[in-house]
């Protein structure tokens, strides 16, 4: 891919709409599927094909941040639907998407991209060679895109230099399926990881409790 200017890089590769989403989280979560996550900087543009993701519920769901109301962390998760919503943990950042309508506080954790563009510069920011493990989980993604706090509330659907594709992935994606999310241990019953089962950039494990195939009409 050769390199693009910003303006170039967003006529080639559009952003996904605020009403792409503002609706139901796990529909957004598997429709997210496939896309590209776009990072455009002086030094170069990042891309990668999203193949692993995470939904997080406004309601009866323990391990989404906003379940005991909101928070200085977490109140863009409250905001506009297609903001960009990333926190610290173990001085490590995680990237989501918020969804839904403003109030509900829910979003979707990308967890994992198959690198397409940039790979030398993602190389560089991870000082690693290794292709599939360069944004192979949700902190290694973070540190191959140059993700942190400052972008933390960037409206994914304006014209920045951080958004998400509406173009599609051209090849046959294969099986999607479901799972338990990677180490979430409450509420059990709840599937909310879906993951391209071909894929092997994934970065869960691939045997997981209630794990099957996605359904979609």
């Amino acid at each position: 891919m050769a390199r693009l200017r910003l303006k170039e890089a967003r006529a080639e590769y559009p952003a996904l709409s605020r009403r792409f989403y503002n609706r139901d989280t796990v529909d957004v979560a598997v429709d997210l599927l496939g896309r590209q996550l776009i990072h455009w900087t002086p030094q170069g543009m990042t891309s990668g094909r999203i193949v692993e993701v995470e939904a997080y519920l406004a309601h009866r769901d323990p391990a989404c941040h906003t379940y005991r109301g909101p928070t200085p962390r977490n109140e863009v998760m409250f905001g506009s639907p297609g903001r960009a919503y990333v926190y610290s943990i173990h001085a490590r950042y995680c990237f989501n998407t918020v969804t839904e309508s403003v109030g509900e506080g829910s979003a979707v954790l990308i967890r994992a991209v198959e690198p397409i563009a940039g790979i030398k510069l993602m190389q560089a920011r991870r000082g690693l060679l290794n292709l599939r493990d360069l944004a192979r989980g949700p902190a290694r993604l973070c540190e191959a895109f140059g993700l942190d706090r400052r972008y933390d509330g960037l409206d994914l659907t304006g014209s920045g230099r951080l958004w998400l594709s509406g173009t599609k992935w051209s090849a046959k994606m294969g099986r999607i399926m479901r799972s338990a999310r990677v180490g979430v241990t409450e509420p059990r019953h709840r599937c909310l990881r879906f993951f391209l089962a071909d894929n092997e950039y994934v970065s869960g494990p691939r045997k997981m409790p209630g794990m099957g195939p996605v359904k979609r009409n």
